[in-house]
C-alpha cells in the first residue's frame, strides 16, 4: 500500500492533472460523438472512398483481430477495391458515422500536417556530426498504472530513480546540455540542432551518409515532459506574425538567430528517443505498426478515435481555399494530439511533403466511421 500511494502522490505532484478521468463519453448530443448520416458529411458524396478503403484494408491486419472488427474486415475481403459504388456501399452498410466535436460542441478543430525529414548524418560523431539521436535510456522507468487507476488508460508516467525516489525524467535541455548525462547511448549523429529538433517533432526521419546509404529512425519513446510549442513562443514574444508562422518560416529564424535558438528549443522539455528500422526504405510505422500512407493516413488521438478506424476529413489544402476533403485511415498518434477533434495528416517522406506538412495549421471537421452492429447493419442509403 505504501508503494500505490507513493506512485499516486508522484503522479498527482509531479505531473499535475495525470489522475483526471480520461475515459470517453458515451454517444450523446453532449459527448465528443454524435451519430449522423452520409448525406450530412460535407464531401462525401463528391469524394472518392477507394484509397481510404485501401488503407482500412491495411489496418484489417491488427482490427481483424478486436471484437466489433472481426466480421467488418472479413466482409471488407470480399469488395471490389477499384469499384467506387461498390466501395461506397461497403461502407454505407456496415458503418455508422459520428460527427467528432469538441466538449463545447463545435465540430470545427485544428488539422496539422507531419511528414519524415532527411537529415544529414553520420554513425560516427564528428565536428560536423555532432548532434546526437538517442535510443532509449536504462534508466527511463515506465510507470503501469492502469490496474490502479484504470480510468489513466494508456496513460504512462515516465522518470527515473534518484536514491529511493522516483523523479521526473530528464528534460531537453538537460539531456542536450553540457554534461551530455546520456553520452554511450547515441544512435547516430547529423550535422543540425534545428533539423534535429523538427525530426524530435515529427517522430520519424531518414538519416542520409555521404556514402550514399541511409538510415530510417522512428519514435521509440519520450521522456514523459508535455510538449510545448516553440511557433507559439515566437507568436507569444513577437518574432513573427501569425501569417508568417510555418515550419520554413521557423528554421529561417533560427538561421537568422543562431544565439537565441538553443534557448528557444530548450523551452520545450519533451524529448524523443529513438529506434533504427530495418529498412531506409518506404514509409515508417505509426502507432498501430502498420507503414503510414502518404496523404490517408491521419494521427489521432486514441481516447475518442479508435486506431485503425477510418475517418473522413473536411478541410483545406494547406495555404489555399481548395477544399481537402478525403476517408483516411486512424493509424498514427502524437504528444501534441489531443481531443477529438484533432488530426495529424501525414504526407510522406521528403522535401515536397515537408513543404505541405510545414504550411499546414488550420480548421477541419472529422467524421468517425464506426461498425454498425450486426443487427442494425442495413442496404445503402444515397449513391450507392
Amino acid at each position: 500500500m505504501r508503494i500505490l500511494r507513493f506512485f499516486s502522490a508522484f503522479c498527482v505532484l509531479v505531473l499535475a492533472g495525470c489522475l483526471a478521468p480520461v475515459t470517453e463519453k458515451p454517444v450523446a448530443e453532449k459527448g465528443p460523438r454524435v451519430a449522423t448520416t452520409y448525406d450530412r458529411i460535407s464531401g462525401w458524396a463528391e469524394s472518392d472512398p477507394r484509397p481510404g478503403f485501401d488503407v482500412f484494408m491495411k489496418s484489417c491486419r491488427s482490427l481483424a483481430r478486436r471484437d466489433g472488427w472481426r466480421d467488418v474486415c472479413e466482409s471488407a475481403k470480399w469488395v471490389d477495391s477499384e469499384n467506387r459504388t461498390e466501395v461506397l456501399r461497403f461502407f454505407h452498410e456496415y458503418f455508422t458515422p459520428y460527427r467528432l466535436q469538441t466538449p463545447d460542441g463545435e465540430s470545427s478543430g485544428l488539422i496539422t500536417g507531419y511528414y519524415v525529414p532527411n537529415l544529414n548524418g553520420s554513425r560516427e560523431p564528428s565536428e560536423r556530426f555532432s548532434w546526437p539521436l538517442y535510443g532509449v535510456p536504462d534508466d527511463l522507468l515506465v510507470i503501469d498504472l492502469r490496474e490502479v487507476y484504470p480510468a489513466l488508460g494508456d496513460y504512462r508516467l515516465r522518470g527515473r530513480l534518484e536514491g529511493r525516489r522516483v523523479v521526473p525524467y530528464l528534460t531537453r535541455g538537460k539531456i542536450d546540455g553540457e554534461e551530455q548525462p546520456l553520452q554511450g547511448n547515441e544512435l547516430l549523429w547529423v550535422d543540425d540542432p534545428v533539423e534535429l529538433f523538427f525530426l524530435h517533432i515529427q517522430g520519424s526521419g531518414r538519416i542520409q551518409f555521404e556514402d550514399g546509404s541511409a538510415a530510417m529512425v522512428n519514435y521509440a519513446d519520450q521522456n514523459g515532459h508535455p510538449y510545448r510549442s516553440i511557433g507559439k513562443l515566437l507568436l507569444d514574444r513577437g518574432e513573427m506574425t501569425r501569417h508568417q508562422m510555418s515550419m520554413q518560416n521557423i528554421r529561417a529564424w533560427a538561421r537568422d538567430n543562431p544565439d537565441k535558438t538553443r534557448d528557444l528549443l530548450d523551452e520545450n522539455p519533451s524529448y524523443i528517443f529513438f529506434r533504427e528500422l530495418d529498412t531506409a526504405d518506404g514509409n515508417p510505422p505509426g502507432a498501430m505498426g502498420l507503414p503510414l500512407t502518404p496523404g490517408y493516413s491521419l494521427a489521432v488521438d486514441p481516447r475518442y478515435v479508435p486506431l485503425g478506424a477510418p475517418v473522413f476529413l473536411d478541410t483545406r489544402w494547406p495555404g489555399e481555399e481548395r477544399p481537402l476533403q478525403r476517408l483516411m485511415g486512424a493509424q498514427d498518434t502524437g504528444g501534441a494530439i489531443k481531443g477529438a477533434v484533432r488530426g495529424d495528416f501525414y504526407w510522406g517522406v521528403g522535401e515536397e511533403a515537408g513543404s505541405y506538412a510545414g504550411r499546414m495549421k488550420q480548421q477541419g471537421a472529422l467524421w468517425l466511421l464506426l461498425p454498425r452492429e450486426p443487427e442494425k447493419q442495413s442496404p445503402p442509403t444515397g449513391e450507392g
